[in-house]
């Protein structure tokens, strides 16, 4: 029988930044964007949702779930930053079936979507994408070598009529969505595939960790 399905803590009229994705491993640059996110809109709270394994991305290097959970609660621990596998729990395989469901179950919560620049440059990629965007406002962080190709990307440009301007930053989870806002601040280099390339080679993945302004 499958478990009841679990929940980070959240109340009524809670602003929560949701961040996606495989954290395979997570990084300093995973903390930096979650950092950026609850300073920058305001937020309550931060859930990573760490998926069972991304559509677009192969498994073949894929560490185990409860492993990348485990090592994403080292490094964030905190009372804003809640660690999920919601995903795995109630079976869903894409973000939009996660987020129809967050919403259907928490209607008083104000979902932000967190991305980086260089998934934005994919979006288009992804199944019901425009639906995604019509469920929840989408805050994109900047990423190195990724600014101009993420703001010209087809979805980039199918939603540039509801961007706003990033002074509004704050006003963004209030917003009814399609709602899409550019952050700039720290940057990280850091990624997980460069620490999978770096870690049998021997060297310290936390040195390839850069910050830029």
């Amino acid at each position: 029988m499958r478990r009841v399905p679990r929940l980070p803590p959240f109340a009524p009229g809670m602003r929560i930044g949701l961040l996606g994705g495989s954290f395979n491993p997570p990084h300093e640059g995973h903390a930096l964007l979650t950092r950026l996110a609850l300073t920058r809109l305001g937020l309550d709270r931060v859930w990573w949702l760490v998926t069972p394994g991304n559509p677009l991305k192969s498994r073949a290097e894929l560490a185990a779930l409860n492993a990348r959970v485990e090592a994403a609660r080292r490094l964030v621990a905190g009372p804003r930053v809640a660690i999920t596998d919601i995903e795995a729990q109630i079976g869903a395989r894409y973000t939009w079936d996660t987020l129809a469901w967050l919403t259907r179950r928490t209607p008083n919560v104000r979902f932000v979507w967190l991305m980086g620049a260089d998934n934005l440059r994919q979006f288009h990629l992804w199944r019901h994408w425009r639906a995604i965007a019509g469920l929840t406002p989408i805050a994109v962080v900047d990423r190195p070598g990724s600014t101009l190709s993420a703001m010209s990307s087809r979805a980039a440009v199918a939603l540039a009529r509801w961007r706003i301007p990033e002074r509004d930053a704050l006003r963004l989870a209030d917003l009814q969505p399609p709602a899409l806002l550019f952050l700039h601040g720290p940057r990280s280099e850091l990624s997980s595939t460069l620490l999978r390339r770096a870690a049998p080679a021997g060297r310290d993945p936390e040195r390839i960790f850069v910050q830029s302004k």
